[in-house]
C-alpha cells in the first residue's frame, strides 16, 4: 500500500475475521441504503480470495439482517474483474460467485448483471456498458453503494496492473509509478481498507487493530 493511502485502515488478526467484518459491513451499507430514497442496494464484486471470503459469511449475515430476504430482492450486484470466458470457466468471477454464493442468496437473476461470454471483447463490452445504464437509470456514471475491490500479489486491482498503459491516463503527480490499487480515490464516500496482519505488516500508517470476534 502507498503510503500516502487515504481513507480508514482496519486490520484484523486473521483472514476469518476479516471476512466476517466485511459481511458486516455489506449488509450494514445495504440496510441503510434499502432505507433511502432509492430503496435499492447496489453492490460491485470483485474475485479472486474475496469469493470464498464472502461465501464464507455473507449469506448468514444478510439473513440474520433486520431487511433479510425481502431486502435482498432489492440488491443489484455487478462484477469487475471479470474475465470473457464462459461462466463455468475457473477464472469467470460470475461463474465463481453464481457457485458459491449466488445460489445461497435469494437475489433475482434479473438484478445480476453479467457480461455475454457469447460476444467478442468489444461487443461484450458494450453490451456490459448497456446493462449499467439500465440499472443505473439517471446516473451519468454508475455509482455503486458499495464497490468491494480486491488486491493482488502486484498491487493490481480492478484488472488493472503495474505499468499498464491504461493508468497513464490517470497518473499527473504523486508516486512516479504508484501501484494500481494505490491510485482507488472515491469520488463520493469513504475509502476503507481491510487487511490481515501478514498483510499489514510493513505498515507505517495509524491503523485500527481488531481483536478476536
Amino acid at each position: 500500500m502507498a503510503a500516502s493511502a487515504p481513507g480508514l485502515i482496519s486490520v484484523f488478526s486473521s483472514p476469518q475475521e476479516l471476512g466476517a467484518s466485511l459481511a458486516q459491513l455489506v449488509v450494514q451499507r445495504a440496510a441503510c441504503c434499502l432505507e433511502g430514497a432509492r430503496a435499492r442496494f447496489a453492490l460491485g464484486l470483485s474475485g479472486g480470495s474475496l469469493v470464498t471470503m464472502l461465501a464464507r459469511e455473507l449469506p448468514a449475515a444478510a439473513a440474520a439482517s433486520p431487511t433479510g430476504a425481502a431486502g435482498l430482492a432489492r440488491w443489484t450486484l455487478g462484477f469487475c474483474d471479470e474475465r470473457l470466458v464462459p461462466f463455468d470457466h475457473a477464472e469467470s468471477t460470475y461463474g465463481l460467485y453464481r457457485t458459491h454464493l449466488l445460489s445461497r442468496l435469494p437475489i433475482p437473476e434479473s438484478q445480476v448483471l453479467t457480461i455475454n461470454p457469447s460476444l467478442p471483447v468489444e461487443e461484450a463490452a458494450e453490451d456490459y456498458a448497456r446493462k449499467l445504464r439500465v440499472a443505473f437509470q439517471g446516473d451519468s456514471v454508475p455509482v455503486f453503494d458499495l464497490l468491494i475491490l480486491g488486491v493482488g500479489p502486484d498491487g493490481h486491482t480492478c484488472s488493472l496492473f503495474p505499468d499498464h498503459p491504461l493508468l497513464q491516463r490517470i497518473l499527473e503527480d504523486a508516486e512516479k509509478s504508484p501501484l494500481p490499487a494505490a491510485l482507488v480515490r472515491p469520488c463520493g464516500g469513504q475509502l476503507c481498507w481491510l487487511l490481515d496482519e501478514a498483510a499489514a505488516r510493513l505498515l507505517t500508517l495509524p491503523v485500527e487493530k481488531h481483536s478476536a470476534l
